[in-house]
């Protein structure tokens, strides 16, 4: 059977899923009467709540050409498009032999989509390129087009990849064409397209087995399944193995117990795989992501693609509020320890390193939304965990300290320009771009450090009235920028245990904005608002109204109307904790403390940083 293996790259939202999920329903995968979920691909419920895709996934089609002919087998992989999960992508790419950029009619070449499509390049991969949704009313696609070849040229594309095919799509509606003013049809144009411009794999059919994992996953009855591309030779079932790790050492030998290759969303089982397929591999109990899986005979490793290092950390620690082991069923650092090494082992961006106390540990990634989705995952499971703020980690170059840089593109309403290059310049950031991107709104460009960004996007909203776009990409270490003015208001701090009462909190809305409610659980060294001014304030939310028998005068007696706190997601917590706070996060609860719960041990720890 002719065999294509294509990855399709798109920035968050562009429409790539749906157009994954056409491309099933037209090639007959799913049966007329089948019930699909929409955007099949994104399986798992962090992605389906955000919208966005977390985890590389590869599937398959298979389409017969109308005319007649062989049928095609095309493997399709489903790669992230936010850089915060670019560690999946980049091991990805080396299981295929051709891309598909997909780009918005209206919002064109967006940052992440030049990460990926970079990385593209670099392996000498030639791209097709999707201009999605163009039915949108706000489309502009000659321009978009120019956007995307001046892209190729900024990312040094060879004369053979600036030479890519064109094709104008609406994936929500399936239609694909040559034709930019088509506004019906089917995915055909787009099938022919992959079949004649992305090449078979040229490996060797004859040669040993070997087999590099890019994908790592678990499952309860088979244990590790390895997924990756057959490099070389073929594979059958029960076939003795052996897995290398990069300097060529053999870490473990087994047989390939199940071998299974991908059909629609499902895996299913098969006899064989031969140089080209992409399938998943279970029977070793140890070997991991960009570990060599291969015959017997086999010594040397294949090469696995360099990763970008880690620019962000974060503590995990114990919950050791007074609240802990009430809401979740995991609360040791045995059992946090488990889950973070499990953890680095399938998600090669994330490292993570034990401290001399033993009760926390360091998990440096690629960003805030990375490890965002991966306490959010965690808590889901029964975690209970205290949450630093993010730092940034810095490097060191001709024995000067450097500093992590993203590139930043912000899409906002022409009104609020000035305010957020105001906020960016606080931030050190500096622009390299503004122009005017059509329908009242400019698009502004900024060298920022990472640094100035933490805590950025929930203000960012505010000071847009919600309607700013922003988007974020590493873009290199450069030398350090100095102090950083952070957060400027201060926290009120609960001075004791107990629930809160209405009595107590109406009036300490006077002094700042409240994040609990009448009735909610309170301990000493909990964050229960933030205070207009900037120094921290110890208040007592708990005072409750002394009861007697005589009434008040002047109907004093009105219940007291609160206005509702304010509740944070993890990420906005995350946000805005300062470096002596911690978010503790609970299955059922997110609370804001400080580090020190004793206002004496507070003290101290402040004089003691004055003083370094």
């Amino acid at each position: 059977m002719n065999l294509r293996n294509v990855a399709i790259i798109a920035h968050v939202d562009h429409g790539k899923t749906t157009l994954v999920d056409q491309l099933f329903r037209q090639s007959g995968t799913f049966r007329d009467n089948q019930r699909v979920e929409e955007r099949a691909m994104d399986s798992n419920d962090l992605e389906k709540e955000r919208g966005i895709t977390i985890l590389a996934k590869p599937t398959s089609v298979e389409w017969a050409p109308p005319g007649g002919g062989d049928p095609v087998r095309i493997n399709i992989v489903d790669t992230p498009g936010h850089a915060d999960f670019g560690g999946e992508v980049e091991r990805i790419l080396s299981m295929v032999d051709g891309v598909i950029l997909l780009v918005d009619s209206s919002e064109g070449a967006m940052p992440q989509t030049k990460f990926v499509t970079g990385k593209a390049l670099k392996l000498g991969l030639r791209p097709i390129v999707v201009v999605n949704k163009i039915d949108r009313s706000d489309a502009r696609v000659q321009e978009v087009l120019d956007e995307v070849f001046d892209l190729f040229v900024t990312l040094e594309a060879n004369d053979e990849q600036l030479d890519f095919p064109v094709l104008y799509a609406s994936g929500r509606n399936g239609y694909a064409s040559d034709d930019a003013d088509a506004r019906e049809g089917t995915l055909q144009p787009l099938f022919e397209k992959i079949v004649e411009h992305v090449p078979p794999p040229a490996l060797d059919q004859d040669a040993p087995f070997s087999f590099l994992v890019t994908l790592l996953d678990r499952d309860n009855f088979l244990g590790r399944i390895l997924t990756g591309r057959v490099q070389s030779g073929t594979v059958k079932l029960n076939q003795p193995i052996h897995a290398l790790d990069a300097e060529g050492k053999v870490i473990e030998t087994g047989r390939a117990s199940k071998i299974m290759t991908f059909q629609g969303l499902e895996r299913v089982p098969t006899d064989e795989a031969r140089a080209g397929d992409i399938i998943s591999l279970a029977g070793l109990t140890v070997a991991t992501v960009s570990n060599t899986i291969a015959d017997t005979s086999v010594s040397t490793p294949i090469q696995a693609q360099p990763i970008d290092p880690p620019t962000l950390s974060m503590r995990f620690a114990v919950n050791d509020s007074p609240m802990a082991g009430r809401e979740g069923s995991k609360v040791t650092s045995r059992m946090i320890r488990d889950r973070l090494e499990r953890e680095a082992e399938s998600n090669v961006a994330i490292k993570v390193t034990e401290s001399e106390d033993k009760d926390s540990f360091e998990v440096a990634g690629r960003g805030e939304l990375q490890l965002g989705v991966l306490i959010e995952t965690m808590r889901r499971e029964g975690f209970e965990l205290g949450i630093s703020r993010p730092r940034v980690l810095f490097g060191e170059e001709d024995g000067k300290k450097t500093e992590p840089y993203e590139t930043v593109v912000i899409d906002v309403d022409d009104e609020f320009s000035g305010t957020v290059v105001d906020k960016m310049n606080q931030r050190k950031a500096e622009m390299t771009d503004m122009r005017p991107s059509g329908g009242g709104k400019t698009r502004i460009t900024f060298s920022a450090p990472s640094r100035g960004l933490i805590g950025y996007h929930g203000e960012f909203l505010s000071d847009t009235r919600g309607t700013g776009i922003m988007n974020r990409l590493f873009e290199k270490y450069g030398p350090h920028k100095g102090n950083i003015e952070g957060r400027k208001n201060g926290v009120l701090i609960s001075n004791g245990n107990g629930e809160a009462q209405s009595y107590a909190l109406g009036p300490l809305e006077e002094r700042g904005i409240l994040f609990v409610g009448h009735g909610e659980a309170l301990y000493e060294g909990m964050i229960v608002g933030e205070n207009a001014k900037t120094e921290d304030l110890e208040v007592n939310p708990m005072k409750a109204k002394q009861l007697t028998n005589f009434r008040a005068s002047g109907g004093k007696d009105d219940a007291v109307r609160l206005t509702p706190p304010k509740k944070m997601t993890l990420e906005q917590a995350i946000a805005y904790i300062d470096d002596d706070e911690m978010v503790e996060v609970t299955p059922t609860k997110i609370r804001l403390r400080k580090r020190h719960l004793d206002p004496h041990e507070r003290k101290r720890a402040s004089r003691a940083k004055h003083a370094a």
